[in-house]
């Protein structure tokens, strides 16, 4: 288990400079703030866990529900002021980078971790991808992204956002497109629109048989180059004739296939000639 503190405090924290390595951007806007904790809506014995509390804006809202809440937190200067901040709650702070930590450990059982974060665009598609590698311990996650991450979050086929982070995420969460933020609800003000998304694992996963490493695989090929056909992205690695056995047009692009059509791709990867 990663170092934690239990200290906290009651006094709200001095004011901090955003730091661009971090990529903070803090949220001010009550009435946002508020919004994202009803769409959480934690409950008293639920095991939260949140990603970058940073000036602990939503950690205050979430705490009104009685709630345990551990928190990741990078930056030093913001930890101190959590643990001044919180220090009469049930509040459990680790000093670690979320990209390298280890979620299982925060884990009371299965699919209890549910999991709530601001995101910086420059860790926040890396971090999705480490968390589903997660999923057996996660019940739900909830963050704010900017818009355009969301968008390909919960894009469908024959969109253009339709792509590698859709389709593995999709394949094991349902995803909702919960609410737009717009810039003025933070501080500093971002140059881009941000959105609430909300990722709940499947209990029954889908289609077992099929390697999500494989998948990942396959889908990074298909995708490389959006403009080109599956016939350019994949030759050499699956052939014309395998695609027109699955019922797959050749001369399509990848964003217009199917969850399902590019699962059946993926299963015919291992045996493709290479």
């Amino acid at each position: 288990m990663p170092k934690a503190s239990r200290r906290g405090g009651a006094s709200r924290p001095k004011t901090h400079a955003p730091r661009k390595r971090f990529g903070q951007n803090f949220l001010t806007d009550q009435g946002v703030i508020s919004a994202i904790a009803r769409a959480i809506n934690p409950q008293k014995d639920d095991n939260v866990v949140e990603i970058g509390p940073g000036q602990g804006a939503l950690t205050d809202a979430l705490f009104e529900s009685g709630c345990a809440i551990k928190a990741i937190e990078i930056d030093r200067d913001l930890q101190s002021q959590l643990r001044v901040m919180f220090f009469n709650r049930d509040f459990t702070l680790f000093n670690f980078d979320a990209l390298k930590f280890d979620f299982n450990e925060l884990s009371d059982g299965d699919h209890d971790l549910r999991i709530v974060g601001n995101l910086p665009y420059n860790i926040s598609t890396p971090l999705i991808f480490k968390l589903l590698t997660h999923l057996p311990v996660v019940r739900d996650m909830h963050f704010m992204l900017q818009k355009e991450v969301v968008d390909r979050l919960a894009a469908r086929p024959g969109n253009k956002h339709w792509g590698r982070l859709s389709v593995m995420t999709q394949v094991d969460c349902d995803v909702e497109y919960l609410f737009d933020v717009p810039p003025e609800a933070f501080y500093p003000q971002p140059k881009v629109q941000s959105a609430i998304v909300r990722l709940t694992p499947k209990m029954t996963s889908h289609r077992p048989e099929c390697s999500r490493e494989e998948l990942g695989k396959l889908v990074q090929l298909a995708f490389t180059q959006r403009r080109k056909t599956l016939r350019n992205n994949l030759r050499g690695v699956i052939d014309d004739s395998v695609m027109q056995r699955l019922g797959i047009d050749p001369a399509c692009r990848a964003e217009t296939l199917t969850l399902d059509q590019l699962m059946d791709l993926s299963l015919q990867f291992p045996r493709a000639a290479i």
